[in-house]
């Protein structure tokens, strides 16, 4: 059974590609002065880091576990190939993309 805390490895979908790499695209946009947003110190969190694909592994945390049986759906942490993370909810213990192993 999952447990939360547990060190897993997920596998990226289509979806969460899209997701990382549109935020940390959008942290280098240079508004109409030529600065990026790292640039101004906003104090914001900026999303930096090398671009994903589908099918990329990472490891992620497990945060809650939804039921008692191995199979159970969980939520966690992916720790990602910069300085940033992604929430994924509801996956589940599988072989291949948008699964944990």
């Amino acid at each position: 059974m999952p447990t939360v805390g547990e060190r897993v490895l997920y596998t990226l979908r289509e979806h969460d590609a899209d997701a990382i790499n549109k935020r940390r695209r959008d942290a280098l946009n240079k508004d109409s002065n030529g600065i990026t947003l790292a640039r101004r110190e906003l104090g914001a969190q900026i999303h930096c880091g090398n671009n994903v694909m589908e099918g990329d592994v990472f490891p992620m945390i497990i945060t809650r576990v939804w039921g008692t049986k191995s199979d159970s759906a969980v939520n966690g942490q992916v720790f990602l190939d910069g300085n940033d993370t992604l929430w994924v909810t509801s996956v589940t213990r599988g072989e291949g993309i948008g699964h944990f192993v």
